[in-house]
Formats: C-alpha cells, sequence, structure tokens
C-alpha cells in the first residue's frame, strides 16, 4: 500500500480499469476522471460501496476535469498514470482514424497531469495507441522508460485466446507473443508460442497458424462490428491494471508492451510493441526475443510504419 494511481477518463474501459486496480488492493488511491461532469463521482462511490462486499481497502475517488486545468488536484502526487481518454472506434473506422482527435485530448490531459504529478509512470492506453505514446512522451517532457503504451499485452491475449480455442486447451496451458504496432503491422510471433512447451508448429498447420495470425490482428475490429457503439474494455482493462501492478510492485515482470526502442533488433528510435522488464521506472529494459528472419523482418516492417506517424504527432 502506499501508492497512487489515477486512471483518465471514466468510460467503460477506465472505469473498469479502475475497478480492476481496486480490487488488486495494492493501492492506497485510485482516482478516476472525466470532463463528464458527475460521472466520475457517481462511479467511484459506486466502486468504494463494493469494497465490503469484494473485501478490498483501496479508496476510489472521482473528479471531474476540465481543458483548463480544474479538477487535477485530486491527481496530485500519483505515482502512476492511465491514459484511456479519447474516442472509441466505431464500425468500419481504423485506429488511425483517430488520430487528430484523441492527439488533442491526449496531449491536454497529459500536461495537465504532469503538472501535479511529475515523477509518474504514464501507461498510454488511448488509440492509435504507439503514435499516443509517442505524444504522451513529448507533451510530458518525461523520461522515454516513464511512458509505455499498452498493446501487446492485450494482442498477445487474444492470441492466447484464439488458440486455445482452436485446440481445445486451458488458456493456463498456452504461451504466445504479439509485437510490433497495435494495428495493421501487428506482428504475432508463432515461432515463440506453445502449448504445455509443446511448439505451436508441432500442433496446427502453418495455414492454421496464419488464419489465427489474422483473427489476432483484427480481434479488435471483430468486437467493434459486434457491439456497433463502442469498442473493447474487458481484456483492455485487464491488460493495462496489469502493467500498472507489475509498475506499483517494481515486479520486473516482462510483458509485452509499446516501449522506446533504440537500438534493440536493429531498430532505432521509435515507440514499438516489445517485450520489456517492467518496474517503478517503467521500462527497465528492453527483451530482445529471439525471432525467425521473417518475423525479424516484419518487426523492422511495423517499426517504420509506425515511426512516420509518431513524427506527424509532435505537431498535434
Amino acid at each position: 500500500m502506499g501508492k497512487k494511481v489515477t486512471v483518465v477518463g471514466a468510460g467503460f474501459y477506465g472505469s473498469t480499469t479502475a475497478q480492476r486496480l481496486a480490487e488488486f488492493d495494492i493501492f492506497d488511491e485510485v482516482v478516476l476522471t472525466d470532463i463528464v461532469e458527475g460521472k466520475p463521482e457517481g462511479l467511484a462511490l459506486d466502486m468504494n460501496q463494493s469494497r465490503s462486499i469484494e473485501g478490498f481497502e483501496t479508496k476510489v475517488v472521482g473528479t471531474t476535469t476540465d481543458n483548463e486545468g480544474g479538477g487535477y488536484e485530486a491527481t496530485a502526487n500519483s505515482d502512476i498514470i492511465v491514459i484511456t481518454a479519447g474516442l472509441p472506434r466505431k464500425p468500419g473506422m481504423s485506429r488511425m482514424d483517430l488520430l487528430e482527435v484523441n492527439a488533442r485530448i491526449v496531449r491536454g490531459v497529459t500536461e495537465n497531469l504532469v503538472a501535479k504529478s511529475p515523477e509518474a509512470v504514464i501507461i498510454v492506453v488511448s488509440n492509435p495507441l504507439d503514435e499516443m505514446t509517442a505524444l504522451a512522451q513529448l507533451a510530458s517532457g518525461f523520461p522515454k522508460n516513464r511512458v509505455l503504451g499498452q498493446a501487446g499485452m492485450l494482442d498477445t491475449a487474444r492470441f492466447t485466446n484464439f488458440v486455445a480455442v482452436e485446440l481445445g486447451v486451458p488458456v493456463g496451458s498456452v504461451t504466445t507473443l504479439t509485437l510490433g504496432s497495435h494495428g495493421d503491422t501487428m506482428v504475432p510471433v508463432p515461432s515463440q508460442s506453445s502449448v504445455d512447451g509443446k511448439p505451436l508448429a508441432d500442433l496446427l498447420p502453418a495455414e492454421k497458424i496464419e488464419e489465427l495470425v489474422a483473427k489476432t490482428r483484427g480481434g479488435g475490429a471483430e468486437i467493434v462490428a459486434l457491439l456497433k457503439t463502442g469498442s473493447a474494455y474487458y481484456a483492455p482493462s485487464a491488460a493495462a491494471a496489469r502493467m500498472a501492478k507489475a509498475v506499483a510492485e517494481d515486479s520486473g515482470a516482462v510483458m509485452p508492451v509499446c516501449a522506446w526502442v533504440d537500438g534493440q533488433y536493429g531498430i532505432e528510435g521509435v515507440y514499438l510493441g516489445v517485450n520489456a522488464k517492467i518496474g517503478a521506472e517503467g521500462v527497465k529494459e528492453v527483451v530482445e526475443t529471439p525471432l525467425t528472419d521473417e518475423e525479424l523482418a516484419n518487426l523492422k516492417a511495423a517499426s517504420e510504419a509506425v515511426r512516420a506517424k509518431q513524427a506527424d504527432v509532435a505537431d498535434l
């Protein structure tokens, strides 16, 4: 206990993340913010009333904020900030379609947050993820290791689930990995995927693995199309909360996240989905994972695809 975490955005994603963080019972305080007057306060009140049922002591605080910095006092001295603010995708939209509108939102909230919490670690989940992570680092002025994004955790979870369903095995027996961008240049890594220690390639034919890879790349869009009025939040919030937990506990857990890559895999100067050791200072180190030549080529292609867009966000 003794840690404080702020979750920005009280939509389904943000509020579910706040609830998961509170139920870990490792924080003194979880602060939930939103620009919709009364919404974060109401949700916080509801969550606090669940404490005796679920058996956690973490206090949830809701605060309505505005673009001029009002309401951010409640977030002061946060150890961790999770930014979920922004518009969700609608059917037919790509993550990149959200670039300009969400860039304005993410820049504004980041500047207001870091003025109150200059030592925080920032975890970005707003889309388009890789670009918003880069923007949050620029807007905060923080060292690059203290700003990271949630991407590979979610995409890997989707890949794992699809493999488990295909083979009819427990998800706990499946290990997969997804790197690259959180988008069309996502790089699932079959060579690092296994079931009960057996290589995935020994259990499924290449064409079936490629089918699951494609399904993973389109996992978010499939949910958006089914929901019609929103996007995924149960699995994404679980991923973001686990990342925040690793920071709070300085666990050193290795997780696939959007981190600053500068030399690893022969890739220079870009935020990209890679395996990284997570702790109190954010990214402790990028962990290079053995890849096939094709997987490495795909990762390098992903880095170039997101590099240009990340350069663009500096002016947004």
